[in-house]
């Protein structure tokens, strides 16, 4: 996939949004192991918001219809939605000129 992918062949922040989604995803799969074990109300609140990044993820993203079309453009967006319910800060895996141009925190959608 990596090298069909991004600039000149899809949207240029492509490669980065799909590394994020991948390491959110794996983040998400670590919380849900503490969480069986604690309890999610004792989870700090960045964990709680993976928690609701992995729901929305798999709910939106991943479940995807099979007689659903949707572009890789409006896949891309859907992503950048999903993944900005996450502090800007944990985007680590995003170039700052695409979260600058992407990314609106949670409370601005």
């Amino acid at each position: 996939m990596k090298d069909g992918i991004g600039e000149g062949y899809t949207r240029e922040d492509h490669p980065d949004v799909a590394s994020q989604l991948f390491s959110a995803y794996s983040r998400v799969m670590e919380v849900r192991s503490i969480a069986s074990i604690v309890g999610e109300e004792d989870l700090p609140e960045i964990d709680k918001l993976y928690l609701k990044f992995g729901e929305e993820f798999e709910h939106l993203f991943i479940n995807q219809s099979f007689d659903e079309e949707r572009s890789i453009e409006q896949s891309l967006d859907l992503a950048w939605k999903i993944l900005s319910i996450l502090p800007e800060t944990e985007l680590t895996r995003i170039n700052r000129e695409y979260i600058k141009k992407y990314y609106k925190a949670s409370d601005e959608t």
